[in-house]
């Protein structure tokens, strides 16, 4: 596995972006999955009470585009998480676009393994996450 790896392995700088536009349905979805019925995500008036002044989608609605970003495209398919560092800066709102950027940061040579620099960027060019993630990718093979 370490040779397919060394052929195969994303390099220091190599950077990967998705984008997608937030709708009401991703928080009701994400509601479903998690249960998190906070009426910050739901009721206008307790929205515009907070902080925030409207309606806010969940944490995990914004930070899943990296998922996409590393499953889909960088480190790619057979990737998964084993650690996440991430900090929320500002809300998400529905009807915002959102990117997911990665950037790798370190590879292993010995197992595939990869650090990356994380962002999630509104449409008004907003950071709305940082942070950094380090991603185990299995080979293909092994995933089907």
């Amino acid at each position: 596995m370490a040779s397919d790896w060394l052929r195969n392995q994303p390099h220091i700088g190599q950077t990967a972006r998705m984008s997608r536009r937030i709708s009401e349905d991703d928080i009701s979805l994400f509601t479903e999955i998690s249960g998190d019925r906070n009426p910050l995500h739901y009721d206008p008036g307790a929205a515009t009470a907070s902080p925030f002044g409207e309606i806010v989608v969940q944490g995990g609605v914004t930070s899943a585009i990296l998922n996409a970003v590393v499953a889909e495209k960088l480190p790619g398919p057979g990737t998964v998480f084993l650690n996440v560092n991430w900090n929320f800066k500002a809300p998400v709102r529905p009807g915002d676009v959102i990117t997911g950027n990665v950037e790798v940061t370190h590879v292993r040579d010995d197992k595939p393994i990869t650090t990356l620099n994380t962002t999630v960027v509104r449409g008004d060019g907003k950071v709305v996450l940082e942070g950094t993630a380090v991603c185990y990718t299995m080979p293909i093979d092994q995933v089907h």
